[in-house]
């Protein structure tokens, strides 16, 4: 199969997962998937461990299915995706080895931190998605190759600044605001503002959900840990669409 004058392996799974990310995914953040999965294609050809092709394809086409209606539960949305796409996974002959780097490939695409020190797929998987929404990396991939994959999977809605446009939709109606660990708040995002890193003073003001001494380090409390901090007879906020 060849997108965007890109071959990419054509099997059944990968197939089925793009059906799937598809139909459940809002137009906009389906091709946000696969110019992620692209992305990670064309940055695999320098790494010094090549992924498995068809594993990479379903962990990158998947990765947001945490962001979407029918998936979101009440873990964070990067452990939402992962549960969904290895439910997509069993019964199709995929060793559970294999299973397991997908589901840590969806689970870490937000953390660098590990993500780039995991399998290639893990690692490579991360890598296409930041190339797509912070632009990390694309000076490694030719221009007329990133025109071809935004020609094929435009950026709809998103076009004019995929950083800041990305990020307000991930801020979006989610109460509180979403917050990533690329190293970044969504919010600071949605505003143009995407420093590589932060300092340690800084980090309280750009993860807010965090509180001294939560445990988490990465900006996002715990569904459990969410409820505990809820006021009595508070109910739960309504979920909504996070992009």
């Amino acid at each position: 199969m060849v997108l965007a004058g890109i071959k990419v392996p054509d099997t059944v799974l990968v197939r089925d997962a793009i059906d799937l990310s598809r139909s459940a995914s809002e137009p906009f953040l389906f091709n946000h998937a696969m110019r992620s999965w692209l992305f990670g294609v064309l940055l695999s050809e320098s790494a010094e461990r090549a992924p498995d092709a068809e594993l990479l394809a379903v962990a990158t086409i998947l990765h947001d299915l945490g962001l979407t209606d029918r998936y979101t539960a009440e873990n964070r949305f990067e452990v939402d995706g992962a549960n969904a796409a290895r439910s997509f996974l069993k019964g199709r002959g995929i060793s559970t080895q294999q299973m397991q780097v997908v589901w840590d490939a969806i689970a870490l695409h937000t953390t660098r931190s590990i993500a780039l020190h995991k399998e290639p797929e893990v690692a490579m998987t991360h890598s296409g998605i930041t190339a797509d929404v912070l632009g990390a990396g694309l000076d490694r991939i030719p221009q007329d190759k990133q025109g071809a994959i935004l020609a094929e999977f435009p950026r709809l809605a998103l076009k004019t600044d995929s950083k800041s446009a990305f990020a307000t939709s991930l801020v979006g109606s989610r109460s509180p605001p979403l917050t990533t660990s690329f190293g970044i708040s969504a919010f600071d995002m949605s505003r143009g503002t995407h420093p590589p890193t932060l300092p340690m003073s800084s980090r309280m003001h750009h993860f807010p959900n965090r509180r001294p001494g939560s445990g988490s380090s990465l900006g996002v409390l715990s569904a459990s840990a969410r409820k505990s901090l809820r006021p009595r007879g508070q109910k739960r906020p309504a979920k909504g669409l996070v992009q």
